[in-house]
């Protein structure tokens, strides 16, 4: 007779098994706490695996400390950054005129107190998803893309009620020129072809799907994987018609990002209303908003990442001080008049 050690071994346990009923076979081997290679060599887990649920690493979207330590864990990719060619849009014309203001919307909203190059960055993201052939054919199209979504606004300003305070003189200044800047040709060399980014204290779900390219300010910027990710993609043409903003554009979501969370590809059908100023005109589209039924609000909350996290009430402090120094008058200093000496 075998011994039990040679009949637990696979030799033993395949000699054992040879002889039994094909269903007896396949109850045993439900229940075998012992799982053989995976056929296709994939990891542990994987064919098990449920896609439609983007990983959260357990605890959904980190902010803060937490989650630039995550930041911080993934490296930054060692592939080249290929800058994008120019892009250039009269301003002085309507379109023009109203693609300036989306952009330094943008600009300002998003970056109003980061370094100048992470102002062009930031420009250079709308105008790279502009000219990539998964995101709208204008300027304001790319900027209020999913605006009317109880979630999922690409830019974060255009849906959390950030529009409803009015800019500060100087800093919009800066804003538009920069805006005029990337407009007129000037190619943000720094981030190549990046079509996302998000703030160094946030880490959504969708990063580790992208290209990690480069961190500016407070900002890291990423691209589309593989070829769809570098410049000889983005093949899209600009379209125009800043100012009619779609149902659809205004309900999209960005597929690459936010597939996974949409995946009957609900859009926004007709329901209820949402009012939009851009380039100065107002305008009022019907857009569908599940938690009010008929009612016309020109904001809806809610967005793909996590809010920014609250100032200290040091950073408080320093921020109105700082506003404070920059409204105050510029004391001028006259120098007394010269008293010639007595002969």
């Amino acid at each position: 007779m075998a011994s039990v050690s040679e009949n637990l071994s696979d030799k033993g346990l395949a000699r054992l098994t040879a002889d039994m009923d094909p269903a007896m076979l396949a109850l045993a081997r439900r229940h075998d706490p012992h799982h053989g290679p995976d056929l296709w060599g994939r990891p542990e887990g994987w064919a098990s695996l449920d896609l439609r649920t983007p990983p959260d690493l357990g605890f959904g979207t980190a902010v803060d400390a937490v989650a630039e330590d995550i930041n911080a864990l993934r490296p930054f990719s060692t592939l080249p950054i290929r800058p994008m060619k120019p892009f250039k849009l009269a301003v002085d014309t309507q379109d023009g005129s109203r693609a300036l203001k989306c952009l330094a919307q943008a600009v300002y909203y998003e970056s109003a107190r980061e370094p100048e190059l992470g102002q062009e960055a930031v420009a250079q993201v709308v105008l790279n998803r502009l000219r990539h052939p998964a995101y709208p054919k204008s300027v304001c199209g790319v900027v209020y893309q999913g605006a009317a979504r109880a979630t999922g606004c690409q830019f974060t300003f255009t849906c959390d009620g950030s529009l409803a305070r009015a800019p500060q003189p100087d800093l919009w200044l800066r804003a538009q020129d920069v805006a005029r800047h990337a407009l007129n040709g000037f190619v943000a060399k720094g981030v190549g072809s990046a079509t996302h980014y998000h703030a160094q204290y946030v880490a959504p779900y969708w990063a580790p799907t992208l290209v990690k390219m480069k961190q500016i300010g407070a900002h890291i910027f990423y691209r589309w994987t593989g070829p769809w990710g570098e410049p000889p993609a983005f093949t899209g043409r600009y379209a125009g018609g800043e100012a009619y903003l779609s149902a659809a554009i205004l309900g999209s979501l960005d597929e690459r990002t936010q597939g996974l969370l949409d995946p009957e590809g609900q859009g926004v059908p007709a329901g209820r209303k949402i009012t939009l100023s851009v380039g100065g005109e107002v305008r009022t589209y019907n857009v569908v908003d599940p938690l009010a039924v008929g009612g016309e609000r020109t904001r809806v909350l809610g967005t793909i990442f996590a809010p920014r996290r609250k100032p200290t009430p040091e950073e408080i402090k320093k921020i109105n001080e700082s506003l404070a120094a920059m409204d105050a008058p510029v004391a001028t200093e006259t120098a007394p008049l010269a008293v010639p000496a007595p002969d």
